[in-house]
């Protein structure tokens, strides 16, 4: 399905939502520096876990406020929102009036405004595309992420540490001009018979909504392959989620001033904060060229031995960074951690659909993004352990809390594996 093909409402999403994600990445990656440099460690890794708490109580509504106010609406509110929250940043950090706390506050006002954008945006997809070509339709987004992540690290390692104000309010200018394309040059795609069903079944009370979403994670207690896929998801979730928390403070304490080379007869250096820019944008490169080679590739192997190798790559690459302060090496730990990561990027929505019976594919979906909410949400406090116990012993952690993982994912394909054989 090309693109010129696509529902209006898909194409102007796809390119609002470029321009917003790229505006995204040149600010959130260095997030966890900033917030280091001005409350500590200790304090910003709090910080960061009391704003995932409300990211995570959008997320639990955000649905149901797409099928209650309409996709439009909540793509208008939640863009817009979120453009005065880095309009606000901006703020805080302009020449006039600094406050860390203000722009902790915008922060968190940013983050829960992208909880509730991302489930209509899902939505619409479902709404207007043909199930056969969805997977192609969310491909297209996929890399289009991918590519802003490659551009946006790379200029945001020089303007937000030398030009933020600027950076954050033409930041929050644009996802306010997202938000009213998605307004004026889109259409409503919440279908009437939705809005009738959640009428009728009295769920019109987000509370509600809330606890019969609770309820419904009940089910990962009842399937023990299930419940060990996600505890070992949320161990793994550790590791991954430090290339926006452990890693950008490491990489700015461990390279002050570093010299890469001469070439053209100049000397070329670089500095932790834009080592690391260069790092995540490696990552979104690596991420868009290979996906699909990687992911045919280790479709060759048994997946009990491909999760496994995934966490060990992990658990390599945690054991790399604290091995040295040369930026060359940080490279190569990166494309060893790039390659965990897209080892099993096909296979993990793949393995929850041969454990979901087929009237309750929904619940085991939703049920299984705890790996990343309660993963993103636990993430954070390896910066208070880093106050304690240093960098290397926090990474040493993670890479055992990796190989952890990796023999649950072993221990959770022999329960398969054993409830297929007595299945058949």
């Amino acid at each position: 399905m090309r693109i010129r093909d696509w529902n209006r409402s898909l194409q102007v999403r796809l390119f609002g939502e470029f321009f917003s994600n790229l505006s995204f990445w040149m600010v959130f990656p260095f997030l966890a520096i900033y917030f280091a440099d001005e409350f500590g460690a200790s304090m910003a890794g709090l910080l960061l876990v009391i704003s995932q708490i409300f990211s995570v109580g959008a997320n639990l509504i955000g649905g149901y406020c797409a099928d209650r106010f309409g996709r439009r609406t909540m793509l208008f509110f939640s863009a817009t929102a979120e453009g005065f929250a880095f309009i606000l940043f901006a703020f805080a950090n302009s020449p006039w009036y600094e406050s860390p706390t203000l722009s902790f506050v915008a922060f968190t006002i940013a983050g829960m405004c992208g909880s509730f954008y991302h489930p209509a945006s899902q939505a619409i997809v479902a709404d207007v595309v043909p199930e056969k070509d969805r997977s192609t339709v969310f491909s297209v987004f996929y890399t289009s992420i991918n590519i802003s992540v490659v551009i946006g690290p790379i200029v945001g390692a020089v303007l937000f540490f030398n030009h933020r104000f600027l950076l954050l309010l033409v930041s929050g200018i644009l996802f306010c001009l997202v938000g009213l394309a998605l307004r004026f040059l889109t259409e409503e795609t919440l279908p009437d018979e939705l809005k009738q069903q959640l009428k009728e079944s009295g769920g019109n009370g987000w509370v509600q909504v809330v606890l019969n979403q609770v309820k419904a994670y009940g089910l990962i207690v009842k399937d023990k392959v299930f419940f060990l896929f996600i505890i070992a998801g949320i161990l793994l979730a550790q590791t991954y989620m430090q290339l926006d928390m452990l890693i950008p403070v490491y990489m700015k304490d461990a390279i002050d001033v570093q010299v890469l080379g001469n070439l053209f007869g100049r000397e070329w250096t670089i500095t932790g904060e834009g080592s690391f820019g260069i790092l995540l944008s490696e990552n979104g490169l690596l991420v868009v060229i290979f996906t699909v080679f990687v992911t045919r590739w280790m479709t060759k192997y048994p997946e009990h031995k491909v999760f496994f190798f995934s966490s060990l790559l992990y658990a390599i690459a945690m054991l790399i960074f604290p091995m040295t302060a040369n930026f060359w090496v940080f490279l190569f730990a990166m494309a060893v951690f790039t390659l965990g990561e897209l080892a099993t990027v096909g296979l993990q929505e793949s393995f929850v659909s041969k454990l979901a019976p087929e009237d309750m594919r929904g619940q085991y979906f939703a049920a299984a993004s705890l790996r990343y909410t309660i993963g993103r949400t636990i993430a954070p406090l390896v910066l208070p352990l880093v106050t304690w116990i240093g960098f290397t012993w926090t990474f040493v952690i993670l890479a055992v809390l990796a190989l952890l993982s990796g023999f649950i994912y072993l221990l959770t394909f022999k329960e398969y594996y054993k409830r297929q054989a007595k299945n058949n």
